[in-house]
């Protein structure tokens, strides 16, 4: 099949690279030129883990290519993805300018039945606005379909190759065909094409996020008031997860949930909510708990060094939001780095992939250091913000002889806190007993 992807950001390359590793025919469209050059020179703009061997495999066998042309890709593709931001506005809601703006220029160009498919995270009724946009200006059918993405950052090509289940919202019989025929390859062991209306397939999207957002910050919440009772949040977490209505999935604590998709997606319904007088107070709490997580280490770190952070320097192990990813997008190792900084703390930081990203933050307000063992140099003590797997078994004879104090403030709970005992750290995690050395 023919397919046109409008956008390439992570969503967009994913989808791109992975339709056209089932033989489809795809190109992808940008606006950005220099990108576009770049992919077209077989560079991969973004760190996803296995993306580079797909994108190089379908760019030589030339199912895979790019352009700036948006006129290219509706005239190449029977199926169009819409793979446009969604950024949040100011309100917390979805700013569909970028969706809306290019359903416009669609309208105008396509003199052909074609499949328009709304690919990005949208609120509920947006294919109705993009199927009334479209209608103003185009001269001949077409369809307008939801298909919302399910992809976590650092798994989205194995999520998308092997999705759990695929959402089809769709009034048309005809639109709703060639998508079960797309995505047919990809559900060959028996996972669900479940098919819906539009609205529910928007809503399913956000219900989805908004659902394990939640699960995250109850368990933070669990953690917190373990650190109140002396309870184990290791342990209650076990206990927990055992029980299959509730599942081990996103119930390990920590210093709360980032990345472009959940924050954005939580406030998002929220705002939905308002707009429909509504008043969603899960979510209410879901976003004013994890601000707050985001910094509980903080008051800790602070604690230690007796209010006085001036001068000390610390080591930041972890910038991206989550491992496997560049993505620093609402991470929280912003928020910690910023309110040392704000405390007079020099810091010293260390991700395997994502310190290009926060540079562009942060410039040379920070120290970049070339290895997680560099980074300890000189340090009176290491917080950890992301649980990259280099991070789970550390030299603990290096990390002692580098750092200057044997400190180790945890926000992702990597360590087991009696091995950090016998080897003689001062050690504080999220919910389960405080080591002091």
């Amino acid at each position: 099949m023919k397919i046109a992807v409008i956008g390439t950001g992570y969503v967009g390359l994913v989808t791109g690279t992975c339709l056209a590793e089932t033989g489809n025919e795809v190109i992808c469209v940008d606006i950005d030129q220099e990108k576009v050059a770049q992919m077209r020179a077989g560079v991969v703009p973004i760190y996803e883990p296995h993306l580079d061997v797909l994108f190089e495999r379908n760019i030589k066998a030339n199912r895979l290519r790019f352009s700036t042309s948006l006129a290219e890709g509706l005239e190449h593709g029977d199926i169009i993805f819409l793979a446009l931001p969604t950024p949040e506005g100011d309100d917390g809601s979805a700013d569909l300018k970028y969706v809306l703006n290019v359903s416009e220029e669609i309208g105008t160009l396509i003199n052909e039945y074609k499949v328009i498919v709304d690919k990005s995270t949208v609120p509920v009724g947006t294919a109705d606005k993009v199927r009334d946009v479209i209608a103003k200006r185009a001269s001949c059918d077409f369809d307008v379909v939801s298909n919302p993405e399910f992809l976590r950052e650092g798994f989205a090509v194995d999520d998308f190759l092997k999705p759990e289940r695929i959402i089809i919202g769709s009034s048309s019989e005809r639109a709703t065909k060639l998508m079960q025929k797309l995505y047919s390859p990809f559900v060959r062991s028996g996972n669900p094409i479940i098919v819906m209306d539009e609205k529910s397939a928007e809503l399913t999207k956000y219900a989805a996020n908004a659902f394990l957002a939640t699960k995250i910050t109850f368990m933070n919440e669990i953690a917190n008031y373990c650190e109140k009772v002396g309870a184990d949040v290791d342990q209650i977490r076990a206990g927990i997860g055992a029980d299959s209505r509730i599942g081990k999935r996103f119930l390990f604590p920590g210093i709360g949930y980032g990345g472009s998709c959940f924050p954005k997606d939580v406030k998002a319904l929220q705002k939905a909510g308002k707009d429909e007088a509504y008043d969603f107070k899960i979510l209410n709490a879901v976003i004013e708990v994890n601000a707050k997580q985001k910094t509980i280490l903080v008051p800790h770190i602070l604690s230690y060094f007796n209010n006085d952070l001036k001068g000390k320097r610390i080591a930041i192990w972890g910038l991206a939001f989550k491992p496997e990813t560049d993505d620093v997008r609402e991470a929280p190792s912003i928020d910690i780095m910023r309110a040392l900084l704000d405390k007079g703390a020099q810091l010293t930081v260390f991700d395997p992939e994502a310190m290009p990203n926060i540079k562009k933050q942060f410039g040379d307000a920070l120290t970049y250091a070339d290895s997680m063992y560099e980074a300890l140099d000189n340090a009176e003590a290491l917080v950890i913000c992301t649980e990259w797997s280099i991070f789970r078994t550390p030299n603990y004879k290096e990390l002692k002889q580098r750092l200057s104090h044997p400190v180790i403030f945890d926000g992702r709970n990597l360590y087991n806190v009696n091995d950090m005992e016998s080897e003689g750290f001062t050690y504080i995690s999220i919910g389960r007993k405080a080591i002091h050395q």
